[in-house]
């Protein structure tokens, strides 16, 4: 059974808990590109779309990689006949950065509106009540950015405040999420948008045998967007799915140079670490210990049986390496993993889309929360820093159907 310790706490507090006006999460969409590749085939076809047949061994190696990753299929932006039509993508290392940049330009906004759209419709309201939009990704950087062109093509009023996060990483979507959070509680009557759109273009490329790193994200990064409604004392035409009770925010000491992302001429260039799964693991048993002392969650719930699980599915040793460290059943983490294998690593999109995956569950199987049916909720997001964060959610009553 997976239980918490007596917390030793030495560290900062992590904010007031705001009794009474939390934020909630009111509505919830997502969307993937069109373009589906199956995970079995796709060492085959990446080998021959980079025109990397020839490295035999590293083709082995990878097609062992892609096998374990527990992934099915992965969704991508960037067509058969985009890739063939810009081989400067496919190579290795080629300057591409312009092309990468015109294809994320298209491609941010396009998910991006889409899952807004489903998010709005889920909601049961207008654009034109959203006043705050909070966007969020590490597929672009220019400006005007996504935000902009978001708010042109979903119908925002002129008025909307917006906020661009570029380059948050894996983590980006629980930022987004923390931010909307100040956002709605500080501002009376405010309706955050949030949404967090993810394409591979800046990151995909050819294989090489001395950047392993990279190559791991080839095998685990899909394209996805997700999109969730923030606000405070729901409307009687508004449900709330979800209360934002408290976050925080961990950056694991001495891990500058274990997930790092770099911009360079040829795109996003990543390194990797394999002690990651053990960094990231540890730090969340620390702010899970810490927040639910803070929050005064009296009695501490047993994390298998009174607590869900939204963790960003960074990969599968992550997610195995978390439930062991927490002591967390086999179907703890069954909507990251769900989500991992329909999508793979989709970066600060995942953790919306394993939000989205446990409600379609547990309204599924007739529960009484989004939350399996449980009052109480973590959700964790990782990356680059390393950075850790984590939200402590409440699940509230379904709404009773008609």
């Amino acid at each position: 059974m997976g239980s918490l310790k007596e917390p030793d706490v030495n560290n900062h507090r992590m904010g007031c808990r705001h009794e009474g006006r939390n934020a909630t999460i009111l509505g919830v969409g997502k969307a993937v590109p069109l373009h589906e590749f199956e995970q079995n085939s796709f060492s085959d076809y990446y080998f021959e779309i980079s025109r990397s047949n020839h490295m035999v061994d590293l083709k082995a190696k990878f097609a062992n990689i892609c096998e374990k990753t527990m992934i099915e299929k992965r969704h991508f932006y960037m067509s058969d006949e985009m890739l063939r039509e810009s081989p400067s993508i496919t190579a290795y290392s080629s300057p591409s950065l312009t092309r990468r940049q015109e294809l994320a330009d298209a491609g941010v906004p396009e998910l991006g509106v889409a899952a807004a759209g489903r998010a709005m419709s889920d909601w049961g309201k207008q654009a034109s009540d959203i006043t705050h939009l909070v966007a969020s990704t590490s597929s672009s950087g220019c400006m005007p950015g996504a935000d902009c062109e978001l708010a042109r093509l979903l119908g925002l009023k002129p008025s909307t405040k917006r906020f661009m996060l570029y380059q948050t990483g894996c983590h980006g979507g629980c930022t987004a999420l923390r931010l909307s959070k100040d956002l709605a509680e500080n501002n009376p009557g405010a309706r955050v948008l949030v949404v967090c759109s993810e394409v591979c273009t800046l990151s995909l490329r050819g294989p090489s045998a001395s950047h392993m790193g990279d190559l791991v994200g080839q095998a685990i990064l899909g394209d996805a967007a997700g999109a969730v409604v923030v606000g405070c004392s729901p409307t009687a035409e508004e449900h709330a799915m979800f209360e934002l009770v408290m976050a925080c925010q961990e950056t694991v000491a001495g891990t500058e140079e274990a997930l790092v992302s770099k911009l360079r001429e040829e795109g996003i260039v990543y390194t990797l670490d394999r002690d990651i799964p053990r960094h990231v693991s540890g730090s969340v048993e620390r702010l899970v210990e810490l927040m639910l002392q803070e929050a005064t969650v009296v009695p501490v719930p047993d994390l298998n049986d009174e607590v869900f699980w939204v963790v960003h599915p960074g990969g599968r040793g992550i997610l195995d390496r978390i439930e062991s460290k927490l002591g967390l059943g086999e179907k703890k983490l069954a909507a990251s993993r769900a989500v991992m294998r329909q999508y793979g690593n989709t970066r600060c999109s995942s953790v919306i889309l394993v939000l989205e995956e446990m409600r379609r569950m547990s309204e599924q199987l007739g529960l009484s929360t989004a939350g399996e049916g449980l009052d109480w909720g973590l959700l964790v997001g990782y990356g680059p820093g390393i950075t850790v964060e984590a939200i402590l959610l409440r699940a509230l009553p379904n709404k009773l159907k008609p």
